[in-house]
């Protein structure tokens, strides 16, 4: 285990709806766990080599605990399935310290939280923290079905409760969010901040987009995403800017891989460009952007890139390394 590690305990395992289970971690020997705010997650490094991220969904104010909830994923490339069926009470995992990709955002005068799925993690952390603070929002929670709805006797018997709405695929149309009248009229000061699955949110944020809400009040963190591959994916070389060394990517090889490959080790985490974890600058040539980590006006910049699944267009990328 590295320094930069720590060892919990999961203290308790809960099945909040459908699919869904809560477990409380605390730290292995009884100390107070890292501070932390409204949208962190850690990364949790299971049996096997895997490393998934999850949102912390207590209250920051506790230090003797945190909670993370995980939705049992039928797609699962064994992080969701790990936890669901090999991780009891008393297991012993490693995680990061907390990290923030997703915060509130400071002055805003008003939040509207979107929440899909098990996206509502870091969204009710968010509420219960603007609630504490007497900042103005309101949040709206979606589902397939109630019965896959998280925390929803938490958010009943909170204080904010009314300013909370829920909807369900499964119900009439009445109780279906109606996306382009909430988002019609973006005004200044008010942010928007949406978690969810990869389709969900894009739904959300392209209609954003679309009804001109400004990039810097948008606000989403994505935490799986498709894997991008295409047929007109080709080999290109990568060369590193300290020695000069030049590596082939081969057409169905990562940068990663192929950095790998040469003993160069690039830290990783996600390995979907999710995460952020293995962000490298980019000094020359044009990335592929395939990542749902930075924002389009970032990508655009092309001046970093994730090399754990992104890509190149030009024959050659020059990278910092």
């Amino acid at each position: 285990m590295s320094s930069a590690e720590l060892e919990v305990r999961i203290a308790r395992k809960h099945t909040e709806a459908v699919d869904i289970c809560t477990f409380e971690l605390v730290q292995a020997e009884g100390h107070p766990l890292p501070a932390f705010s409204a949208g962190s997650h850690i990364d949790v490094h299971m049996p096997g080599g895997v490393t998934r991220q999850y949102s912390l969904c207590n209250d920051p104010r506790e230090s003797h605990r945190y909670l993370i909830g995980v939705l049992r994923d039928p797609a699962s490339r064994g992080g969701s399935k790990t936890m669901h069926d090999a991780m009891e009470e008393g297991a012993l995992l490693r995680i990061s310290a907390p990290k923030n990709h997703f915060p509130l955002a400071h002055g805003a005068t008003r939040s509207l939280l979107i929440a899909g799925g098990i996206g509502v993690t870091p969204i009710l952390c968010m509420a219960e923290r603007l609630a504490m603070t007497g900042g103005v929002f309101e949040m709206h929670y979606c589902a397939r079905s109630r019965d896959r709805m998280a925390f929803v006797d938490r958010i009943a018997q909170s204080a904010f409760a009314p300013q909370v709405h829920f909807h369900f695929d499964d119900g009439d149309a009445s109780q279906k969010l109606a996306l382009d009248p909430l988002l019609a009229a973006p005004q200044p000061g008010v942010h928007l901040y949406v978690c969810g699955p990869k389709g969900f949110m894009d739904w959300v944020l392209d209609a954003a987009r679309a009804a001109g809400w400004p990039a810097d009040q948008l606000h989403y963190e994505f935490f799986s995403a498709e894997v991008a591959k295409s047929d007109d994916d080709a080999a290109f070389e990568v060369r590193l800017a300290s020695s000069g060394r030049v590596v082939k990517v081969e057409k169905d090889q990562t940068v990663v891989q192929a950095l790998a490959a040469i003993g160069v080790e690039v830290q990783t985490s996600c390995e979907q460009g999710v995460c952020g974890t293995c962000l490298t600058r980019v000094l020359e040539g044009e990335p592929d952007h395939k990542d749902m980590y930075l924002t389009p006006e970032e990508q655009a910049a092309n001046d970093q890139f994730t090399p754990c699944c992104s890509r190149s267009r030009s024959p050659v990328l020059v990278l910092d390394l």
